[in-house]
């Protein structure tokens, strides 16, 4: 494999004392007086990495403002492995920065499984709510923009909930790498705020954010400058970013560098069977099956195009279901008229066929029609 040169991965150059008031202005870290009072009373202090460059600068960069500012509270790194979606260089570089720093690294872990796990539990719960119809429309079982519970359950509350439960009174810090050039939606995040996933009922929680403002040759540059060397994932793959191997907001050429880590190889299948399983791609505009065809066998292949077929057909149904029989938050709005419960019926059947579901309720309009009634009277005896 050709490695990919990027910049910030030569061994540090010699000092410049010219240029040291310059670097110091470069490096600057995003400043907040809340963070700024916490620090100078010695509050704990953990930052999140995943081993990506962002959270590999953060940690450089907040370790030597630290010493600076002559913190002399609880530091540590703290990780959430996400499992078999996992970089296997991933844990690497945070042992290494840990290391490096000579700072505790807490790995954590979502009790109830994987992110793998996550989508195939939540795909069985999902075929459940649709066989008793309790959802309208079959539901996939991959995170996404909308909702993104793969960052939420399986990294911010789990990192939380360990701070927490190490730290149950006083304030403490949890630093996070993201920058402002990153998206839209960052560009208006502050550089701290406070934090209610990390406040208890006797401290505080602050969420800092140290490199907002940082562009992302400062970043590679101030890995550079620390003799640090990138994730495998940038370094020899060509990856844009690291997070998940297989990340439902990747990029065509993000995933493509995934997949031609042959560590990667192993949970790309079992990603693409369940494509296949629930005839749902991966993401809305691209199935990953289609990203690396050479990692499937010929079986594989044949039931990813039928899945495709399938696909088709159950989408084509389901735009006959008039819009005001949908749920909202859950419940549906109005009742069904026989011939709009007949119609319902129909799509059920049909859907149940082409995804190969097994035990469907709710297949002729007088088994609908009583369903909407018990989930109308039970709304009206929440409101109530």
């Amino acid at each position: 494999m050709q490695q990919i040169e990027l910049p910030g991965l030569a061994p540090p150059a010699p000092p410049d004392i010219r240029a040291v008031s310059a670097s110091v202005e470069r490096f600057a870290l995003a400043r907040d007086p809340m963070v700024d009072i916490a620090l100078a009373g010695h509050a704990p202090v953990y930052l999140g990495v995943s081993g990506g460059k962002d959270s590999q600068a953060l940690a450089y960069r907040v370790h030597a403002h630290l010493d600076e500012v002559g913190h002399a509270g609880p530091r540590a790194l703290i990780h959430s492995d996400l499992g078999r979606i996992e970089w296997r260089d991933s844990i690497i570089v945070c042992e290494r920065l840990a290391e490096r720093l000579g700072w505790e690294l807490v790995v954590v872990r979502r009790a109830a499984g994987d992110m793998m796990d996550r989508w195939l539990s939540r795909w069985e719960a999902n075929v459940a709510r649709y066989a008793a119809l309790s959802c309208v429309r079959l539901i996939m079982p991959w995170s996404s923009a909308a909702q993104r519970f793969c960052t939420s359950e399986l990294k911010s509350a789990v990192i939380a909930r360990a701070i927490r439960a190490r730290h149950p009174t006083g304030t403490v810090i949890s630093g996070v790498g993201i920058r402002r050039e990153e998206s839209t939606a960052r560009s208006r995040t502050p550089a701290a705020k406070r934090d209610e996933r990390l406040t208890r009922a006797r401290g505080i929680g602050l969420t800092w954010n140290p490199l907002i403002h940082w562009p992302r040759a400062d970043v590679l540059d101030y890995i550079r400058s620390r003799g640090d060397i990138l994730h495998a994932a940038y370094r020899i793959y060509g990856s844009s970013r690291v997070s998940c191997a297989f990340c439902v907001l990747g990029s065509q050429a993000d995933l493509q560098a995934s997949a031609s880590c042959p560590d990667n190889a192993a949970i790309y299948r079992e990603i693409v069977e369940l494509e296949v399983r629930s005839t749902f791609s991966f993401q809305s505009n691209r199935w990953l099956g289609d990203v690396a065809p050479d990692l499937l066998d010929a079986p594989t292949r044949a039931a990813l195009a039928e899945a495709k077929e399938r696909a088709a057909r159950r989408q084509a149904v389901e735009a006959l279901i008039p819009r005001h029989l949908l749920y909202e938050a859950g419940w549906p709005t109005t009742m069904p008229s026989r011939e709009e419960a007949a119609l319902l019926a129909d799509v059920r059947r049909q859907v149940a066929v082409a995804v190969g579901l097994a035990d469907v309720g709710c297949l002729d309009e007088d088994a609908v029609m009583a369903r909407y009634a018990q989930l109308l009277h039970e709304k009206a005896q929440r409101e109530a």
